[in-house]
């Protein structure tokens, strides 16, 4: 994010900036580390985190395992879980999200699995279809969501979603 002095931050910072601060807030009151999980964001998600100043207190390690292979390998990702559900599905978002947190030190972990495009959609899984994955101590959480647009715009709203809904889990209810 660019943070000079005097330039504005573009839309796109200002959305991953919010709830990055958020984030960051939650995790150092907990005294917390994250991890992410990333394939069709390809590591933005850990970016965002990490262009807040201080970021090393709170976030711990990303994952980018953009291959079937890679979340097999690195998180621990059943490959007969992605054979049998696909990639891109709740099965294996919940895995790697899980996987994040088994082979980290943190104590919260993300993951998206998703179809950016603009190639790769079906009937079943369309372009812009994304599956989330949330663990901390309480459990694992999923979603999925389907975001219109191009590649970027479906890459953005994915880090917005999956920062925007961790702060909703950690965040006390009032």
């Amino acid at each position: 994010m660019n943070t000079t002095p005097g330039k504005l931050l573009s839309n796109q910072e200002l959305l991953a900036h919010i709830p990055c601060a958020l984030l960051a807030d939650l995790m150092l009151k907990r005294q917390w580390m994250l991890a992410t999980a990333e394939s069709c964001t390809g590591g933005m998600i850990a970016a965002a985190c990490t262009d807040l100043a201080g970021s090393s207190a709170w976030f711990e390690r990303g994952f980018v395992t953009y291959s079937n292979e890679a979340k097999s390998d690195i998180l621990g990702v059943p490959a007969e879980l992605i054979a049998t559900h696909g990639a891109v599905s709740e099965p294996v978002a919940r895995a790697m999200a899980s996987g994040a947190l088994q082979h980290s030190r943190a104590q919260v972990a993300l993951s998206v699995t998703g179809i950016a495009g603009p190639s790769g959609g079906s009937p079943d899984k369309p372009v812009g279809t994304v599956w989330f994955g949330w663990a901390t101590p309480d459990g694992v959480w999923s979603e999925m969501q389907r975001f219109d647009g191009d590649r970027a715009a479906v890459r953005v709203a994915t880090l917005h979603h999956s920062l925007t809904r961790l702060v909703a889990l950690l965040t006390p209810a009032a």
